[in-house]
């Protein structure tokens, strides 16, 4: 692998993001519709440019995993060093996606270790990477981890150290949908519900507690038992959840950073061959 197709991961997996943030309606989630809105104009605009920051953190993850060839605790660490930087660096771009920092990281350094890897067996990678602690991570543990201790969720590292379950379902859901011939923005908004109908997401944990988390993920779950966003009876429960979350300030952003890296995943086989 070159420094060419370094940076090839690192535009595909910015790519990913941009396109989880191009979606609409995304319940809770800052989409193009906040364009007409003064509050959140600069919300989902300020996103946007800020993604692009993470490209060269990206890349600099992608080249690390290259010249360590394995993944070792070294590498850990590296990928740590690295995504501490990034994160400083988004911050003066505007802030926001740490949460999609972490899975990106971890799947763009194992996407490098074995080019020919898709899918299942790049997040198999990515869940021997997370294995290893990072022994120079600040002491002061997170919010996410502090949430992820008080409820017993598995959290963003539990998530990748299960080798990204969600992140595997998504892209099950996305064969799923784009095979009942649904549209593109149609399958990435069930395959995002998908992940939303089970993940104990620490942000929701946060800020509504387990009984919010049970209201949203059974919100998620009633659009795909109504036949998905494709069908009149999904649109309208998908309207109906997106309301109620919007009213409610309730943001499933750990479900948004895994799709990200399912959509990151899914498009692994055109990287490669353009790289």
């Amino acid at each position: 692998m070159s420094s060419r197709e370094d940076e090839a991961l690192a535009q595909a997996a910015v790519a990913a993001l941009t396109g989880q943030l191009a979606l609409a309606p995304k319940p809770g989630l800052p989409d193009p519709r906040d364009l007409t809105a003064r509050v959140t104009r600069r919300d989902h605009r300020g996103m946007r440019w800020s993604a692009k920051a993470l490209a060269p953190g990206l890349a600099a993850m992608a080249a690390a995993a290259r010249r360590t060839g394995e993944p070792t605790p070294r590498l850990r660490a590296e990928l740590g060093a690295i995504g501490r930087s990034t994160e400083h660096s988004v911050g003066l771009a505007g802030g926001g996606h740490r949460g999609a920092l972490w899975a990106l990281g971890l799947l763009v350094a194992a996407a490098a270790l074995d080019p020919r890897a898709r899918g299942r067996d790049v997040a198999a990678t990515a869940k021997r990477i997370a294995a290893h602690p990072d022994r120079a991570a600040p002491r002061r543990p997170s919010r996410g981890s502090t949430v992820s201790a008080k409820y017993g969720a598995a959290g963003a590292r539990g998530e990748a150290r299960a080798g990204f379950p969600h992140v595997r379902r998504a892209l099950d859901s996305l064969t799923t949908a784009r095979s009942a011939g649904v549209t593109e923005p149609q399958a990435r908004l069930d395959a995002l519900l998908t992940v939303m109908s089970t993940l104990q997401d620490t942000e929701l944990l946060h800020t509504a507690g387990p009984t919010g988390l049970r209201h949203v993920q059974a919100g998620a779950r009633a659009v795909l038992e109504a036949g998905g966003t494709a069908t009149p009876e999904g649109a309208t429960a998908l309207a109906t959840l997106d309301t109620d979350l919007h009213e409610r300030g309730w943001s499933p952003r750990g479900s948004a950073g895994l799709l990200a890296g399912a959509l990151f995943l899914d498009s692994l086989p055109v990287v490669i061959k353009a790289a």
